[in-house]
């Protein structure tokens, strides 16, 4: 065999094995992440097919009416901010597809009342390096309640945001949009429920999925790429294909909770039969 021959058997043998490689590593895919949704997130909503496509559209509704509709497959999160719905949703959007939910789970938007807190704005929010995320410490305030969870728990950071004050004369003015866990104790269980100074209260369980799979780190996966520190991404991170980059608030204003939103406690009156 001449030299020429044995380099180019060599390069096909390496490019082979990088292909091998790849394919043994494969990054998780729509359908792992709906598994793993469903085995790790502890608090999860059971929509009807009718409810998934709706929310679905609403999705990709808001993200083109801001002008950032997705060019290329990527996961969503949207949350109807709707006191009677009160949940978010996640999103496998690909062109020319339908909308794919990953699956969903109740939170707590703004609750008015109280001073300081504001309604949840409505509107596309990018996740982006611009306004770094930061991890909980786990510390009580001065109420003995832990606001972002329990240590270590990631606080999605959407940045400064124009938003309606609920309390006093009201008007709008700046809040800083986060996402992230909240007391396992005292708040955890009731979610599904206003409860929040403006920002979007997630269950733990679904705060880990996130972080864990890098669902919304597409920029800061882009970053760490063009070797800029990310200390926020877990070391054991494991990102899906094509993550996203976008939260969607709504507002569907419905005048009836669905049966699939229950509420902590009408889940319970629900649960007892009836005389």
């Amino acid at each position: 065999m001449s030299a020429g021959h044995r380099l180019a058997a060599s390069v096909l043998a390496l490019a082979l094995g990088l292909s091998a490689a790849c394919i043994g590593h494969a990054q998780p895919g729509p359908g792992d992440l709906r598994a793993a949704y469903q085995d790790q997130v502890d608090r999860r909503l059971e929509l009807p097919p009718e409810e998934s496509l709706r929310y679905g559209r609403l999705a990709l509704d808001a993200l083109a009416a801001a002008g950032a509709d997705p060019g290329m497959p990527q996961y969503v999160a949207l949350v109807d901010r709707s006191p009677k719905v009160q949940a978010i949703f996640i999103y496998w959007l690909a062109p020319a597809a339908s909308p794919e939910l990953i699956g969903a789970s109740p939170v707590s938007t703004g609750r008015g009342g109280e001073f300081d807190h504001f309604e949840t704005p409505l509107g596309v929010f990018e996740h982006t390096t611009s306004n770094p995320d930061f991890r909980a410490e786990g510390t009580f305030n001065q109420n003995g309640i832990r606001g972002y969870g329990l240590a270590g728990m990631r606080v999605f950071d959407f940045g400064w945001q124009q938003a309606e004050r609920l309390w006093g004369p009201g008007g709008v003015s700046t809040m800083r949009l986060q996402m992230h866990a909240t007391d396992p104790d005292r708040l955890e269980p009731r979610l599904g429920t206003v409860q929040s100074k403006g920002c979007v209260r997630i269950p733990a369980t679904l705060n880990r999925l996130l972080d864990r799979f890098g669902v919304l780190d597409a920029d800061y996966l882009d970053a760490r790429a063009e070797g800029a520190p990310m200390w926020v991404l877990p070391a054991s991170q494991t990102p899906v294909d094509h993550g996203g980059r976008y939260l969607v608030v709504v507002d569907t204003q419905r005048a009836k909770r669905p049966d699939w939103a229950l509420a902590p406690g009408d889940r319970k009156k629900a649960a007892v039969p009836a005389p």
